[in-house]
């Protein structure tokens, strides 16, 4: 590799990796760039453990493109936007990111960038305080108040979910003072929560193929080649699809146990959030049912099911506000060579004893990791053994 690379980063979940996926990493790596995929871990964001584990998902990465993949450690992968991408970018920062690919609908990174510098700005704080309307999602706060800034169309990409995610990643490069080019790249296809006409080559979105996948759904055709044959393996040992319904009982079985000053103690708690989470629990007889309790005009679906799965997990404040390590899980020649390049300082962490180095605010996190883990192995249709994530060095109990 030559002295000056371009270093491509793609911030992803990957669940499963499709077509959509595959055309962003063919782009983050043209002209021989080096792409290093930051993917979450075994829980996602939408608060549910993720249907094709992180090292089958890893290999599909490799195969797809991607010459590094770090891991978005749990309390970043399972968050809203903001500290997901906060966590995502500080990784791609730590590896020497040049770029940041991302899909958006609205493929314009200027917009997205100028967007990004009126939410930092403290015109933005006053502008959301007069738009404290009582029962108004925070959304929609936000989008009126920048609509008060910038005018109603430069403000139209915070209504769409890929495009605030980009907005998010451009505060992130902002706030974090990182010399990384957002890269908007046109989502095409289906979009989130969306239905496409299933056949071979559509561009399906993620969560439409994690439903015909919960349906007994062969998707043969409906994602790469490598990825089809991931899922089989997978699932032929029991291990796909991972849900949250094998869960259930566990996590009302915890949530029950649970105080009101345990609930207060959650990541991203607002505005006495606890009081009707801890209500509802002591009512819901399912998740459904709990989720439906708690959610809102204010709360919304997605963030309740983050702090019923944080709850679960075991997450709580305070919390670091970027991760404190570089933990790989897979690279090929080409990405160890971008490795071996990186000037951060942050800790990398690759084989086993690499941990044990780590300081003791890291190592407890990455304990937290390891248990959430072994917990994600009995959310497969077979429950799986633990100790897949060196288990055997964190053996001391949290909480």
């Amino acid at each position: 590799m030559p002295d000056k690379i371009t270093i491509s980063a793609v911030i992803c979940e990957f669940d499963p990796l499709h077509w959509g996926h595959l055309g962003l990493l063919e782009k983050a790596g043209a002209k021989g760039a080096a792409v290093c995929c930051v993917m979450s871990g075994n829980f996602l964001q939408r608060g549910a453990p993720a249907m094709l584990d992180k090292w089958s998902r890893t290999q599909c990465a490799l195969e797809a493109g991607a010459d590094l993949v770090a891991e978005l450690p749990l309390s970043w992968a399972c968050a809203g936007a903001e500290r997901f991408a906060a966590g995502g970018v500080a990784l791609a920062g730590a590896l020497g990111a040049t770029h940041l690919y991302f899909g958006s609908e609205v493929p314009d990174p200027v917009l997205l960038l100028r967007l990004a510098q009126a939410l930092l700005s403290p015109d933005f704080a006053q502008a959301l305080r007069l738009q404290n309307q009582p029962g108004l999602p925070f959304a929609a706060r936000r989008q009126r108040a920048v609509e008060a800034l910038l005018g109603p169309e430069a403000a139209r990409p915070l209504a769409l979910p890929n495009a605030t995610l980009g907005v998010e990643y451009c505060k992130a490069i902002l706030s974090q003072g990182l010399a990384i080019q957002p890269v908007a790249v046109r989502r095409t296809g289906s979009g989130h929560g969306q239905q496409a006409p299933v056949e071979p080559g559509a561009v399906l979105s993620a969560s439409q193929l994690r439903s015909l996948a919960l349906q007994g759904r062969d998707l043969e055709g409906l994602v790469p080649g490598f990825t089809q044959a991931a899922l089989e393996e997978a699932r032929a040992q029991g291990r796909f699809p991972a849900q949250i319904k094998h869960l259930e009982r566990a996590i009302l079985c915890k949530l029950r146990g649970l105080t009101r000053e345990d609930f207060a103690a959650l990541p991203g708690l607002s505005e006495g959030l606890e009081h009707r989470l801890a209500q509802a629990v002591g009512k819901a007889c399912s998740l459904e049912e709990l989720y439906a309790q708690v959610k809102s005009k204010r709360y919304s679906h997605a963030r309740v099911r983050r702090l019923v799965m944080g709850a679960f997990l075991g997450l709580e404040e305070p919390l670091p506000a970027l991760p404190p390590y570089l933990r790989l899980l897979g690279m090929n020649e080409k990405g160890g060579r971008v490795l071996s390049r990186r000037a951060s300082d942050l800790p990398l962490a690759v084989r086993a004893g690499d941990f044990q180095k780590l300081s003791p605010a890291a190592q407890e996190g990455f304990r937290l990791e390891v248990r959430a883990d072994d917990i994600y192995a009995l959310a497969s249709p077979r429950p799986q053994p633990p100790g897949r994530d060196y288990w055997e060095l964190f053996r001391k109990p949290l909480g």
